[in-house]
């Protein structure tokens, strides 16, 4: 069954980067910014795809987790 999008959770990674996990798939992948992490993450997707399945978009949510004083 072909998937109409992909999503990825975006995280800025501790040591410098991109964090980037598939929702409802086994994909995982990192960028040194956010130009790499763009094609690691159309490479990682046409990996774990076949080519007849793969997903039409492939979305990048980027999720900042800060913590403020009150």
């Amino acid at each position: 069954m072909k998937t109409a999008e992909i999503i990825f959770e975006v995280t800025e990674a501790a040591e410098g980067g991109y964090d980037a996990r598939a929702l409802g798939h086994g994909i995982f992948t990192q960028g040194e910014d956010w130009a790499d992490l763009k094609a690691m993450v159309r490479d990682a997707v046409r990996c774990h795809f076949d080519t007849d399945a793969l997903p039409r978009v492939i979305r990048l949510h980027l999720v900042k987790d800060e913590a403020i004083a009150v």
